[in-house]
């Protein structure tokens, strides 16, 4: 992956090299008309966020105040001050209170939602197991998960749902390297109560307070938060029933055993939440850029035929392994490039200040927040020419450079994804399983998929591609 940078952003170049002239504090950067309240830019902002401010930033640059009463909040897509914002002043942000609200009625108080030393500790805790080397551990159980759902794939397809096929593999992927089992029959049901919760959490992210989730109007939520506890539920109960010397070595155990060894600092609730968030993030991530790439894939069918050329080439009809997959260069390609185009996460969780800070020549107070649409610099063609084209050479050697900031798919600083490492090895393995079996093409008449954003990115409509055998795969038995 070509991440290098040139001493300057791009952007800044030719700049001096001394420190900007400092604004005044109180004084604000340029942003849209307000009136009275601003309530109006919010309502266009719940419309279509990603669409809003990307009009925003042509009209007012990539430092953007929007001033929403009783919220000031600066939305910022300049890579080097992104960065700087998320790296430098870490520890002067915490996360928007209203979202983190909004995501405790899933997440409880798991590391996703946790601040300060209740998070340092939550990440110290999980960090192990998210490990470059813990990941690489883990691929034969991605490869035999993916191995067992593609084997149910029909050759032929003329209009396969292989949205939900690849969410139901996400799933049972995580819930594999969580507790050791199998999600089967729960994946349908799991899949639907999570996009249930992810487009509720959407919308109430645009009002102060959320109404009761007993209201009659919310049956649709609760179920959905009850399926999913309940899927967790199982899993942990099942587990506690197991003699300890039984406990295989996973997530579970190694959570439930913070909890034999600390039930005060690691209560059981504790280890449910963590692994809500485990499960729910931890297909997500995947199962979003697993979609978007079997979509670029049937979109750009020479990226598609050099890819599988490659994976045919460095594995065969084998499955992929640990040592193998760093071989898989020109498919890693293509992975980050459907991230660029179409990133699980377009917007980064919101962060406040919790003290003035300088950010580039801006002095802003305590309690500004601060908005990084990550979907944004993705599509800067400053940075990426022609950046609605699928070009996976852009992350290639050789390939010219980018400043540091302008592709986070994951995120920067401290707070970077846990499951990043996870995320990518797992599309890595399963993409390329895909590739020795399949040949994926567009349904006839079929647009390209409209994107939605409900906390992460999918397409408007559940994707379907046409299936094929792929060009140098052997027919399988009973197929």
């Amino acid at each position: 992956m070509n991440t290098s940078s040139p001493p300057d952003c791009p952007f800044h170049a030719g700049a001096p090299s001394h420190p900007p002239a400092l604004h005044p504090p109180g004084v604000w950067p340029p942003g849209p008309t307000t009136g009275l309240t601003g309530w109006r830019l919010l309502r266009s902002m719940s419309r279509d966020l990603l669409g809003t401010l990307a009009t925003w930033q042509r009209a007012f640059g990539d430092v953007v105040h929007v001033r929403i009463w009783p919220e000031h909040q600066i939305v910022v897509t300049d890579p080097q001050l992104a960065r700087e914002l998320l790296v430098t002043h870490h520890d002067a942000l915490i996360r928007w209170e209203r979202g983190m609200r909004v995501f405790a009625q899933l997440h409880g108080h798991s590391v996703l939602i946790a601040e300060g030393d209740a998070w340092r500790g939550k990440r110290h805790a999980l960090q192990p197991g998210f490990s470059p080397k813990a990941v690489q551990a883990l691929v034969p159980t991605i490869a035999s998960a993916a191995m067992q759902a593609l084997s149910h794939w029909p050759m032929h397809a003329g209009n396969w749902p292989i949205e939900n096929a690849l969410t139901s593999l996400a799933m049972d992927v995580i819930v594999r390297t969580m507790f050791s089992s199998e999600i089967g029959a729960d994946a349908r049901i799991a899949e639907a109560a999570a996009r249930t919760v992810m487009v509720a959490a959407n919308a109430e992210f645009y009002w102060p307070a959320s109404w009761p989730d007993a209201v009659p109007w919310k049956r649709a939520k609760r179920q959905a938060l009850a399926a999913l506890n309940g899927l967790v539920d199982r899993h942990l109960q099942a587990r506690l029933k197991l003699p300890h010397d039984a406990w295989p070595d996973d997530l579970a155990s190694r959570l439930l055993q913070l909890h034999r060894d600390d039930a005060a600092a690691w209560p059981l609730q504790a280890v449910h939440d963590e692994c809500m968030t485990a499960f729910l993030a931890g297909h997500e991530t995947a199962a979003a850029t697993l979609a978007w790439w079997a979509w670029c894939m049937a979109a750009n069918p020479a990226a598609q035929t050099a890819a599988r050329e490659e994976v045919l080439q460095v594995l065969q009809d084998r499955a992929p392994t640990a040592e193998t997959l760093p071989s898989l260069r020109y498919l890693t390609q293509t992975l980050h490039e459907a991230l660029r185009l179409y990133p699980a996460a377009p917007m980064l969780n919101s962060r406040r200040s919790t003290r003035p800070i300088t950010l580039g020549s801006w002095q802003l107070p305590a309690r500004t927040q601060f908005l990084v649409p990550v979907q944004l610099m993705h599509h800067d063609p400053r940075w990426f020419p022609a950046p609605l084209a699928f070009r996976p050479e852009r992350f290639g050697p050789g390939a010219p450079a980018f400043p540091r900031g302008a592709y986070l798919p994951f995120g920067a600083g401290p707070r970077v994804c846990l499951g990043q490492h996870l995320a990518m090895t797992e599309t890595t393995a399963i993409a390329a399983m895909i590739l020795q079996r399949f040949a994926l093409s567009a349904p006839d008449g079929m647009a390209a998929p409209q994107p939605v954003f409900n906390v992460t990115l999918r397409p408007k409509q559940p994707l379907r591609l046409r299936l094929a055998p792929a060009p140098s795969a052997a027919p399988r038995a009973g197929r």
